[in-house]
């Protein structure tokens, strides 16, 4: 199992997320789904030792590793991997280097694919590294650019391929923005979805799909880089 450093959220999943699984996270916009999703990271890196991809289309690879840095994450670099989407399409210079490569923009999905096979063969070639966990964030920047059957198809090797390794892959979508037909055909790919909502001022956050019933709503804190049950 695959613990997601939640204790509770765990408890409830028998003890974490069964390796092989890919996951949507889902919820509206400015829920801060992606302090739910680096936490995650986070944990995999330092606790399970896993060497983690991420795809971001919202920060550059700088900004990404600077904002572990200012929140005291400290990684170990040589299983960090960061495909920058962004820098390239702002007008940016950047070259490759050991923790980020870059795409040229969030549509470039075959250059995206490319630069994630190079670390899956890096981390297994050269570091000898077998736990893998894949984070995209988001799916819904990749579906402003590119039509659902073509982010399907991209998806669709990645999910098999973290499936095949036993890993974990975990897929940031907004909810609330696209129409029910493109979440119920990418929801084909994943093994379960993890919720999050807010309500009155709290958020709550539940795990569908994992177990025989879904878990019941957490209220969750997010402290600085920390996600806590209340």
């Amino acid at each position: 199992m695959i613990e997601t450093g939640i204790p509770e959220l765990d408890e409830q999943l028998g003890g974490g997320i069964k390796k092989g699984s890919n996951i949507m996270l889902i919820g509206p916009p400015m829920s801060r789904k992606e302090v739910i999703l680096n936490h995650i990271m986070y944990y995999g890196v330092a606790k399970n030792e896993n060497a983690v991809i991420t795809v971001n289309t919202y920060e550059t690879g700088k900004s990404v590793l600077e904002r572990f840095r200012e929140n005291k994450l400290i990684l170990p670099l040589s299983r960090i991997g960061i495909v920058d989407c962004i820098t390239r399409m702002i007008g940016g210079e950047a070259d490759d280097d050991d923790n980020i490569k870059i795409a040229n923009h969030p549509v470039d999905l075959t250059g995206i694919g490319v630069r994630i096979s190079q670390f899956l063969e890096e981390y297994s070639m050269r570091t000898k590294v077998r736990k893998i966990q894949l984070c995209v964030n988001s799916l819904s920047t990749l579906l402003l650019y590119s039509n659902i059957k073509t982010v399907y198809k991209f998806l669709h090797v990645f999910t098999r391929r973290i499936k095949a390794a036993g890993g974990l892959g975990i897929y940031v979508i907004e909810s609330g923005i696209h129409d029910m037909q493109a979440i119920a055909t990418l929801n084909q790919l994943f093994d379960g979805v993890i919720e999050v909502k807010s309500e009155n001022d709290k958020n709550f956050i539940r795990v569908i799909g994992l177990s025989p019933k879904p878990t019941r709503w957490l209220e969750y804190e997010i402290d600085g880089a920390n996600v806590t049950i209340t």
